[in-house]
């Protein structure tokens, strides 16, 4: 998708790498002790309101930012069997909110069965899109697909302008990416009385926290509507956690250090509290469970004797599980707090 702002001049750093150097980091306590100080340790789940099924790491696009590391190149996709036994698994629950995640989910052969089966269930589906897979060829009756089975469209746009959102996802993209809001906009999405939710999440273009969420909200309405015609639900700010690519562009670009230092400063008790590893289960392509997305990328499966497979799912001993945590944890508990819902306090 072209050059970006971390474009890649090494190779990435394995998992254990990652932590091993967010661990040994002098910019910051570790989070644990942080919890114990904030009376949250050792955390736990309150229950599961959110099923996240990770279906893969192929992706049309190579953000500089993605700490899932998706790109064109990747292979890692959830096969059918996996998909099954997700929905078996959802089908002995009341979870309510199935979010279908990637890579560019809609690009698993999968996609589309995992979607109907979740709505035959009666769940809320949420799609994470980036917006310009909507406008592949093969893709072209995906936004129809979406609006039919009332999908609720969480959709990236790093800003409002050209240059910050193609610098961060590739060359063009922006432009890519407003036909694709618009494409859904000509279907409802975003509408008042539409039933067709249309939010959109915005990650900061460098190494700083989210500006105030209703804040840029505000912004990206008024620009989007003057300059576009699009309009939108909601906006969520999600901080761009220490992990993977962006990891990789805060130690290139010498900002490691202050970059975690400014996150643990910035740490928000009530932010902790309400964290949404606490009320969501992650799968992984393969089926391995996690607290979260960004544990899944840095291979920290669910621990202290939980079922760790979706196979072996069993809610019961999942509703109050006992959560896995490290340093890139700050990353949710700065400021306002950050969550795949944007911020939380």
């Amino acid at each position: 998708m072209g050059q970006t702002l971390f474009s890649r001049r090494a190779p990435l750093a394995s998992a254990a790498d990652q932590l091993s150097l967010l661990g040994a980091t002098t910019a910051c306590p570790p989070f644990g002790d942080k919890m114990v100080q904030a009376g949250f340790s050792p955390l736990h789940a309150t229950g599961i309101t959110v099923l996240q099924i990770n279906v893969g790491k192929f992706c049309n696009q190579s953000c500089g930012h993605c700490h899932v590391d998706a790109g064109p190149e990747r292979k890692e996709q959830m096969t059918r069997e996996t998909a099954e036994l997700c929905i078996e698994a959802l089908s002995r629950t009341d979870i309510p909110t199935v979010d279908i995640t990637g890579g560019a989910p809609e690009l698993n052969p999968n996609f589309r069965w995992l979607v109907e089966q979740a709505r035959a269930l009666g769940r809320h589906v949420l799609d994470r899109c980036n917006l310009t897979v909507l406008q592949l060829a093969p893709q072209a009756d995906l936004a129809t697909f979406l609006a039919r089975n009332k999908v609720e469209v969480v959709a990236s746009l790093p800003y409002f302008r050209s240059s910050q959102t193609d610098a961060q996802r590739g060359d063009g993209v922006f432009d890519k990416s407003i036909r694709g809001l618009q494409m859904l906009n000509e279907l409802g999405y975003g509408r008042e009385r539409s039933g067709l939710v249309l939010n959109l999440v915005q990650n900061p273009v460098g190494a700083y926290l989210p500006a105030k969420q209703e804040a840029i909200e505000a912004q990206f309405r008024r620009e989007l509507l003057k300059h576009h015609g699009v309009v939108f639900n909601n906006l969520y700010t999600i901080t761009n956690m220490p992990i993977s690519r962006f990891l990789e562009f805060l130690l290139q670009s010498g900002n490691y250090e202050g970059y975690m230092e400014r996150l643990a400063n910035a740490f928000n008790p009530a932010a902790a509290a309400g964290v949404m590893c606490r009320y969501t289960l992650s799968v992984g392509w393969e089926g391995t469970l996690y607290d979260c997305d960004f544990n899944q990328m840095l291979e920290l499966p669910l621990a202290h004797g939980a079922p760790r497979h979706i196979r072996d799912f069993d809610a019961e001993r999942l509703n109050l599980r006992e959560i896995v945590t490290a340093n890139h944890c700050y990353g949710c508990t700065a400021g306002a707090g950050s969550s795949c819902g944007g911020a939380v306090a």
